[in-house]
């Protein structure tokens, strides 16, 4: 059994990296070593970076190690 990360993520297309914190899903300064390290896709907004839902879910996926039953 794999985890569905798009059942357990809130709706949305893009999130901060606050909003990212604040679900308890990968800490802000991970997320920012992350974005500065070209390991996740980001969007640039302005000043700001955003991580599409995608993205997030294809990052999480990748990092996932599943269970051996």
């Amino acid at each position: 059994m794999t985890t569905n990360y798009n059942e357990l993520l809130p709706s949305g297309i893009l999130f901060s990296i606050k909003e990212i914190n604040d679900m308890k899903l990968i800490k802000s300064d991970l997320l920012r070593k992350l974005i500065y390290t070209n390991k996740i896709e980001t969007v640039k907004l302005n000043s700001k970076n955003f991580i599409s839902r995608t993205a997030l879910i294809s990052y999480l996926e990748a990092q996932t190690i599943p269970v051996n039953n």
